[in-house]
């Protein structure tokens, strides 16, 4: 008897790093991810360097997608430039929300890796708020645009930690990917390196 393995959905990976090269997490996650035949990975900071984002063509990207996914680092609170940018020009309103509500059901997950420690990210830390607080307007996003918002993926202290915790984390991902809405989580911050 033949067992059918259910195909996944279609994951469209957003990834917004100014400086790719410098990022060695980043750059194991991104490798893992191009892997993954039903993974589509868009460099944000490779294809709009002048920062003149294409709406439509991204808006094609976003329709032919089931899972979206925000991998950046977390830069002053929040996200680069160019990823401020994308969000603010290609989730208009008309098109995510408003009269149009395009990425309806669709689902959306931050891929996040931060400078700190997790600790850091605390009312004790210098940070002085959780994560999830921080990341709460991409959350409102989400929910604006009426997408499924998954718990985000964290790795914290991203340059200091040891290779094999960049590795698991890597591969934490990959499996993710591989299944994306068999992991769907309903409370915290799914990361690496909770010392």
């Amino acid at each position: 008897m033949l067992v059918s393995t259910p195909i996944p959905p279609k994951i469209l990976i957003i990834y917004a790093h100014p400086e790719p090269h410098h990022s060695i997490a980043n750059q194991i996650m991104i490798k893992q991810a191009q892997l993954l035949e039903h993974v589509t990975v868009h460099d944000l900071y490779g294809a709009y360097p002048d920062f003149f984002i294409d709406v439509n063509y991204e808006h094609q990207l976003l329709m032919q997608h089931e899972v979206i996914v925000f991998q950046h680092p977390l830069y002053m609170y929040s996200c680069p430039a160019l990823l401020k940018e994308w969000l603010d020009r290609v989730l208009g309103k008309g098109f995510a929300f408003g009269d149009g509500s395009a990425l309806m059901g669709k689902y959306w997950r931050s891929v996040i890796t931060t400078g700190g420690r997790k600790e850091a990210f605390s009312p004790m830390g210098y940070n002085k708020y959780p994560l999830e607080q921080i990341l709460q307007p991409f959350e409102l996003t989400a929910s604006l645009c009426q997408m499924k918002w998954l718990e985000p993926l964290v790795l914290y202290w991203s340059r200091n930690v040891s290779d094999s915790e960049r590795e698991d984390h890597a591969e934490q991902y990959r499996q993710w990917l591989v299944a994306p809405l068999a992991f769907e989580i309903n409370q915290g911050v799914e990361c690496v390196n909770d010392q």
